[in-house]
């Protein structure tokens, strides 16, 4: 994204707002929405407690008519477009509010990742098994929680970038051997463990600007 002082980027799905936090830091001018209430006033306290000033304010990224067209420089979201149904709606919104020459900046967990079982590493699902996808999480306090996300083709995030006259800059796949953890059926399990992550990489990344 490159030098953010004096930019002003609007983050999607932003929760508990430690992204934006992080660009107001480095001098941005940071808008940040997202649709719960409650990582909005964590976002909030978090934002005081590192003495940065952003609007947050909730609202559902299919419908960004509190942003004022042609007005960001940069739009920003970390693993919030998966649980869009509808991305084509999303790239038009985020079309309307970029200035001319604007980028947005996106990850999805990646499609290919989403398919392997992490315990034996072989593919369990079918990469065109897209659409709306429900899994339950239990959490540390042991109770439960239903996430609704959509699985899409990598074709899918391209081409709906293109029907909303976007110009994909860059795909960036990172790779990174940290294992890392989560609290899953009542234990510790590891979610990105280190003999897939050494074969594929769980994150994808796009950088496409408004022409």
């Amino acid at each position: 994204m490159g030098d953010v002082k004096g930019k002003k980027i609007f983050e999607i799905g932003c929760g508990g707002g430690q992204c934006s936090i992080a660009f107001a830091r480095q001098g941005a001018i940071c808008t940040a929405m997202d649709i719960s209430q409650n990582q909005l006033e964590h976002a909030k306290k978090l934002a005081k407690e590192n003495k940065v000033d952003i609007h947050f304010f909730r609202g559902d990224f299919h419908n960004l008519n509190e942003i004022k067209s042609n007005s960001m420089d940069i739009v920003f979201s970390a693993f919030a477009l998966q649980y869009s149904p509808n991305l084509s709606e999303v790239f038009k919104q985020v079309y309307r509010v970029l200035k001319k020459n604007g980028i947005i900046v996106f990850s999805f967990d990646h499609p290919f990742f989403a398919i392997v079982n992490p315990a034996n590493q072989k593919i369990a699902d079918s990469y065109f098994n897209t659409g709306k996808h429900t899994i339950m999480h239990s959490w540390v306090d042991k109770s439960l929680h239903q996430f609704v996300y959509y699985r899409v083709k990598i074709s899918d995030i391209f081409n709906a970038l293109k029907e909303n006259n976007f110009s994909i800059e860059r795909i960036i796949e990172p790779m990174t051997f940290k294992e890392q953890t989560a609290w899953t059926k009542g234990r510790w399990k590891k979610i990105y463990p280190k003999k897939i992550v050494e074969l594929l990489g769980p994150t994808i990344i796009f950088e496409a600007r408004k022409i």
